[in-house]
């Protein structure tokens, strides 16, 4: 296998542009290229898969156990040509002071080759002492090159490839130069969704295109074949439940597009068929067995998502008649009363007995940990569940006396104290989970529909 990571010494280097260059690029010579995004992101995936043409998946050591992320990893790279790994932060960063989650952490179990993407405004001489020290500071990483980013100009990138060249024994991949074209809208959450852009293939292509003639794609393939993990894949993609005839729908949308690809391979291994719901268009419900709302911007398609009344009726209609659905912080702000942001609002679905209201600031940010209060879609109760949150809204005039699945060890949920507000078969909660795994939602949610499925269709007794 061919691989490598790409990393940074902090945030908003560029890894996510030169990435996506570097999947398109690759990928125009024939490679079968895998993108793997470090962390809980839905966003960055979104674009892989649109620059790499594959499904990318995500590797979080928060909602992931070691052997996961290695079977994971081994799994999709082995039906590739090469795989890159995109970070997160800066290498070293993470939430101790050991690094135990850090990208350095990641890299290390890989054993994977780290390319560095430096961001090089306003530097010259000092880029020296900057890959010195990320050398330095664990000899256990294998700094393989770097990518010079945001270089003013030629004389520029001949300063920087002097002093490096001088001073250390890292190869120089490429020097990207600063331009403005090659920058990504950005939005409270992140990087706008590819999804949601019409001009999203046309960035791609203009980021390959200063990608192939700046950076030395041959040389980054030799690192890449430079990888060698030894380690061998546990599993194949399989699920601890598996069931007959089981259609969900999923929001999938502008609105809704908030999902993580290892939990469709899971649902599918499980046997279920997904039909995608467009809440913008689409005036009802596909006869389904179960619903999946997950996160998304709903906040920018107030009006499009009110006017779709006959949809927002039904979805209600069918919560209440007990549907067995799954929804998560986009999903829960849809199936609320209303969705204000400043001078906008509009009629959600109405499910839950509260209205949402956008903020400037993050309400819940970052990771999360839950236990359970035993009235949910229910794991082993009192198990802490991994989980995670980015949200700038919050429910107000809420009705007391709801019933929640979850106690919030970490983080902010719907209170600070509770989230995953439980109606009928209804479970809608702020903070996002990993559906796959031994901790996931899947499997609970799938076993709540296989019961409400087969209730629907034991006959009545005969009179």
């Amino acid at each position: 296998m061919s691989f490598l990571y790409l990393s940074a010494a902090h945030k908003s280097s560029g890894k996510t542009t030169l990435t996506l260059g570097l999947c398109r690029a690759l990928h125009d010579r024939a490679m079968k290229v895998q993108a793997f995004k470090k962390g809980p992101d839905y966003i960055d995936p979104i674009w892989h898969r649109l620059a790499s043409h594959r499904p990318s998946y995500n590797l979080d050591f928060h909602m992931m156990q070691h052997a996961e992320i290695v079977d994971l990893f081994l799994r999709h790279s082995a039906a590739a040509d090469i795989s890159l790994i995109e970070g997160n932060k800066g290498l070293y960063d993470g939430m101790d002071t050991e690094g135990s989650n850090s990208n350095a952490a990641l890299a290390k179990l890989l054993a994977a080759p780290v390319v560095l993407v430096l961001d090089c405004v306003g530097m010259t001489r000092g880029i020296a002492p900057l890959v010195l020290g990320y050398q330095a500071f664990d000899s256990e990483i294998n700094i393989a090159g770097v990518i010079l980013n945001k270089v003013g100009g030629p004389r520029h990138e001949e300063k920087l490839r002097a002093v490096i060249e001088r001073y250390t024994d890292v190869k120089v991949l490429g020097a990207v130069r600063l331009d403005s074209d090659l920058a990504i809208v950005e939005r409270h959450l992140g990087l706008m969704p590819a999804n949601e852009s019409d001009q999203a293939e046309l960035r791609i292509e203009s980021i390959a295109t200063q990608v192939k003639a700046q950076v030395d794609l041959d040389a980054l393939i030799q690192i890449a074949k430079s990888a060698h993990l030894t380690a061998q894949a546990v599993s194949t993609v399989k699920s601890p439940i598996h069931v007959s005839n089981i259609k969900l729908a999923y929001a999938s949308d502008q609105s809704f597009g908030f999902y993580y690809q290892e939990d469709f391979d899971t649902l599918h291994a499980a046997g279920v068929e997904t039909i995608p719901l467009n809440t913008l268009v689409d005036h009802s419900l596909p006869d389904v067995d179960g619903l999946i709302i997950g996160g998304g911007f709903p906040e920018m398609f107030i009006d499009e998502l009110a006017a779709n009344s006959a949809l927002r009726a039904d979805i209600r209609r069918a919560v209440d008649a007990g549907l067995p659905v799954y929804a998560e912080c986009g999903g829960l702000m849809y199936l609320s009363r209303s969705l204000r942001w400043n001078d906008k609002q509009g009629e959600m679905v109405g499910v839950i007995p509260g209205d949402t209201v956008m903020g400037e600031r993050p309400v819940g940010r970052g990771y999360a940990s839950l236990t359970e209060t035993g009235d949910g879609f229910s794991l082993t109760q009192s198990e802490t569940i991994p989980a995670h949150e980015f949200h700038y809204s919050h429910l107000e005039n809420l009705e007391s006396g709801l019933t929640y699945a979850y106690k919030v060890l970490r983080g902010h949920g719907i209170d600070g104290m509770r989230d995953g507000y439980v109606y009928r078969n209804l479970l809608a909660s702020y903070c996002h989970r990993r559906g796959s795994g031994g901790k996931g939602w899947i499997t609970p949610f799938l076993q709540k529909v296989s019961a409400c499925r087969a209730a629907r269709f034991i006959a009545p007794p005969l009179v």
